[in-house]
C-alpha cells in the first residue's frame, strides 16, 4: 500500500547554475569613491581613491579603481590582486561555493569583476600569460556575457 505525504515540502528545482550577488556598499561609501574619481589632477585622484580604499579595505570598487588608475603594471597587479581576493571572500560570504554566476548586471558585483579584469590585464602586461588566461576564463565562467569593461 502506498502512503501519501500531506506535509511534504515542495521540491525546488533550479534552472542552471546559481547566481551570487555581492551585497551593496552603503551610499556614503559609493559617494566618497565618486567624489574621489572626480578629482581633476591624476595624482590627487589616485590619492583620494587610496584614502577611500584605506578607510574601507573591503570596498572592491576602490581596489579596482586603483588598479585601473595605476600606470605601473606591477602596482596595478598588486591593487587588482587585493580586490580579487577580497572579492572571493565576499562572494563566499554571499553563498558562492566555487561555481555559479556573478554577473555584471548586478552593480554590487562590478568591483569584483573589474578587479578580476584588471588582474587579467596587469598579468598580461607583466608577462604572466597563464594567469591572464585563467582570469579571462574565470570572467567568462562568472558571467558568460562578459566583455572587457572599464570605469
Amino acid at each position: 500500500m502506498l502512503a501519501f505525504m500531506t506535509d511534504a515540502q515542495p521540491v525546488r528545482l533550479t534552472a542552471g547554475l546559481p547566481q551570487t550577488v555581492i551585497p551593496p556598499e552603503p551610499a556614503a561609501v559609493l559617494d566618497a569613491l565618486a567624489a574621489a574619481v572626480r578629482e581633476p589632477e591624476p595624482a590627487a585622484r589616485k590619492a583620494a581613491v587610496a584614502l577611500v580604499a584605506g578607510g574601507r579595505p573591503r570596498f572592491l570598487a576602490a581596489w579596482a579603481t586603483l588598479a585601473e588608475l595605476a600606470d605601473d603594471p606591477v602596482e596595478s597587479y598588486a591593487y587588482a590582486r587585493v580586490g580579487y581576493h577580497r572579492g572571493l571572500d565576499q562572494l563566499r560570504a554571499a553563498g558562492w561555493r566555487g561555481s555559479g554566476y556573478c554577473r555584471w548586471t548586478h552593480e554590487s558585483n562590478r568591483g569584483f569583476l573589474r578587479s578580476l579584469e584588471a588582474l587579467r590585464a596587469a598579468a598580461e602586461r607583466i608577462g604572466e600569460a597563464d594567469e591572464a588566461a585563467r582570469c579571462a576564463e574565470f570572467l567568462l565562467q562568472l558571467d558568460p556575457e562578459w566583455t572587457r569593461r572599464s570605469v
